[in-house]
């Protein structure tokens, strides 16, 4: 990222902001990290994230090149999610901002109640 141009709109910085920017693009690549899952056992590992969510940030990911769909013929037919070379590419930042959080986050949460408690607080 160059710094004299900003964050400007076709800026591939915020292209990389904007898929980490939804929770559960992060979530899925880091839950896909060891391997092919099947949506089964992704909604197990990630809990609290309904069918229909699933499914629609997974199509999103592969849109972005970021996973491979395989699907295999048999009774029954079965599905599995696997990462790209592209989305194993995300896992160190994705590591990053989880350190990040394990060692700041009480700090963040900590000054969010200070300022709710000066009336201040997020809207």
């Amino acid at each position: 990222m160059t710094t004299d141009h900003g964050f400007l709109a076709d800026c591939r910085a915020r292209l990389a902001f904007d898929l980490l920017a939804n929770t559960w693009n992060a979530v899925l690549v880091w839950a896909l990290r060891d391997g092919p899952a099947r949506p089964g056992e992704l909604r197990e590992r990630i809990g609290g994230i309904s069918p229909k969510v699933l499914t629609e940030t997974l199509r999103r990911l592969q849109s972005d090149g970021l996973v491979e769909r395989r699907a295999y013929a048999g009774s029954p037919p079965r599905v599995e999610y696997t990462l790209t070379g592209l989305g194993r590419t995300l896992l160190e930042p994705i590591e990053a901002f989880g350190a990040w959080a394990f060692e700041h986050g009480e700090d963040v949460m900590a000054a969010r109640d200070r300022a709710e408690a000066t009336g201040h607080g997020r809207d």
